[in-house]
């Protein structure tokens, strides 16, 4: 598995959730996605992928039309994006 965190070229929450809205569904091989702020202000995206190929796939054919069809060519410059390789995993079972 794989993890991105990405820094989008975009400030706000709305602009990451109309960027998503013009996606095609869910993108292949994510299996969560989690948006918020750091201390500071800073939007951030954390995303986990079946592999780095599928996340690497949605950045560059994805991402990029969907951004433009919502908000115009690049708003701010590209967006920054840290991939993590997954070496450990917890997932707290669920409480019935």
């Amino acid at each position: 598995m794989y993890i991105t965190v990405a820094t989008p070229s975009f400030a706000s929450i709305d602009q990451v959730d109309a960027v998503i809205a013009k996606l095609d569904g869910p993108p292949e091989g994510m299996r969560a996605r989690y948006i918020g702020t750091t201390d500071d202000g800073e939007l951030r995206v954390v995303s986990l992928w079946e592999s780095k190929a599928h996340a690497e796939r949605f950045l560059t054919e994805k991402l990029g039309p969907a951004v433009a069809a919502a908000l115009g060519p690049e708003p701010n410059g590209a967006s920054d994006v840290l991939f993590v390789n997954v070496e450990r995993e917890y997932v707290r079972d669920p409480v019935a």
